[in-house]
């Protein structure tokens, strides 16, 4: 017969309720709390006197906050933030978009006029009017030059007519007036003489004076000088046109001629042509101004190869190579432009260099010498860093900047704890935080000071005591202060 006060082995295997299971697990943290303090000299059991009594109160604790324990979860989940977090990642560079401005410049620009004056009587084009080469510009009054090239023209035509007759030699009619003149003065030599030999016997006989032989004397010599200078034209006309008299007449016709060619580049320059494809930008003059010889009369620039001249510091200028292609702004136009020159003097103000680009020729009916035209660079700094949003920064009382990255609650104290009396006290304070917030996976915020080296639109490039794969938080930070416990909206 059995005891009754003696309970049956099916008693003593009922099973645990929730009471007993809580009850355990503080038995195994006081037995983890007394083997720590077991290897603790002596002279540290006094560190550790405060984190042995809250572990003997801990039961109590439980047992009094057990009616508040709704209320202690409710104000927890209140002062608990949830926020936004981001796993950063470090970069060993970053590029930087650098835009440089300058200005569309025409190759050639020239102030056209005359080079000559006279009267202005038309002018063919009007400021703006797109030209191409050797178009006509403007005309001046050409009366007076046409009038003398006509004169010219007679005088050539005569010169030529006596170089003509002068090649072709006499004329055989010429010849035989020449042969019947040289006979006509022989026959009149020869009757004078014997005119002159009856004289000289009659002055003999007493018959006539001295002065009437005298007069029959002289008749004959000037008949025989009159034959001398016939036999003389007939031997010219017999032997023809000496090389030098032929020589002669053709100077004259080539300074004629020259006269002519001269008058001739007169009458063209009359009329003002266009040197070159290009844009009338001013007119100054109008019809009938009478103009001095080069004076301004139409202002053209040049169009055909727009070139875009823009200033950049000596470092970005000496990364460009001749031929390279880039992408140039004018308005809201895009254009591909290939790099002709750097030049290579240096702004002694600016400390900049110029370099031209070759614009494509879609730009040509589209820009105009002046227009602001932009080019934006690439450039990659050998930096390294950590990439943040902006928004996840914040500025101390310092002016410094830094951001909150998540850890586990507790880990920056354990990490510090070097000794066992540390240890001790953390474990008794890890359980009166159970106990109380009733919570083992709670995260708190802790500021990293960082420097930013580089910033663009929405992010900045930082460096300092961040590490890549830590969680920052990138939003709402002026709501947090340091050991804040947050809920990460996104799971570790």
């Amino acid at each position: 017969m059995s005891d009754p006060c003696v309970p049956e082995d099916n008693q003593l295997e009922a099973p645990m309720t929730e009471e007993t299971v809580d009850a355990s697990a503080q038995l195994s943290k006081l037995s983890q709390l007394r083997q720590v303090l077991s290897q603790t000299p002596r002279w540290m059991l006094g560190l550790g006197a405060a984190g042995v009594l809250l572990a003997i109160g801990v039961p109590m604790a439980q047992t009094q906050l057990s009616a508040q324990e709704s209320e202690t979860a409710e104000a927890s989940e209140a002062t608990t933030l949830a926020v936004e977090t981001l796993t950063v990642e470090a970069v060993s560079s970053y590029e930087v978009a650098r835009s440089y401005t300058g200005e569309i410049a025409a190759l050639r620009s020239s102030d056209l006029g005359f080079n000559r004056g006279g009267e202005l009587v038309q002018v063919l084009v009007e400021e703006g009017d797109r030209v191409v080469a050797g178009q006509a510009l403007a005309q001046l009054d050409i009366q007076n030059l046409q009038f003398q090239r006509r004169q010219l023209e007679a005088q050539v035509a005569a010169a030529q007519a006596q170089l003509l007759e002068l090649e072709r030699g006499a004329r055989q009619e010429d010849i035989a007036a020449a042969q019947a003149e040289v006979r006509d003065f022989e026959s009149q030599l020869q009757l004078q003489e014997q005119q002159r030999s009856r004289r000289e016997y009659l002055y003999a006989e007493g018959a006539i004076s001295r002065e009437q032989l005298d007069e029959f004397a002289f008749g004959a010599e000037t008949i025989d000088a009159r034959l001398d200078r016939a036999r003389s034209n007939l031997n010219e006309l017999l032997n023809g046109t000496r090389p030098e008299q032929i020589a002669a007449q053709r100077a004259v016709v080539q300074q004629l001629q020259a006269s002519l060619g001269n008058l001739d580049v007169d009458l063209r320059k009359s009329t003002l042509n266009a040197p070159f494809d290009g844009i009338v930008s001013a007119r100054p003059v109008d019809e009938g101004v009478v103009v001095a010889s080069g004076q301004s009369i139409v202002r053209l620039v040049e169009n055909e190869a727009p070139e875009a001249r823009i200033g950049m510091p000596e470092q970005a200028a000496s990364r460009l190579q001749s031929g390279a292609v880039v992408t140039v702004n004018v308005n809201t136009e895009s254009y591909n432009a290939v790099v002709k020159s750097v030049l290579p003097e240096v702004d002694p103000e600016t400390r900049t260099q110029v370099v031209v680009f070759q614009l494509e020729q879609a730009a040509l009916a589209q820009v105009n010498p002046g227009q602001t035209v932009r080019v934006e660079l690439t450039e990659t700094i050998p930096e390294s860093g950590i990439w943040l949003p902006t928004q996840a920064l914040t500025q101390d009382v310092r002016g410094l900047w830094s951001a909150y990255v998540v850890v586990p609650a507790g880990s920056e104290d354990r990490a510090a704890e070097e000794d066992v009396a540390f240890e001790a006290q953390a474990v008794a304070s890890e359980i009166v935080s159970e106990a109380i917030t009733g919570e083992a996976d709670a995260y708190t915020v802790q500021p990293k000071a960082v420097e930013i080296l580089h910033q663009e639109s929405d992010r900045v490039l930082v460096r300092g005591t961040l590490q890549a794969g830590d969680r920052i938080v990138t939003a709402g930070i002026h709501r947090l202060v340091p050991g804040q416990q947050v809920r990460p909206a996104q799971p570790f």
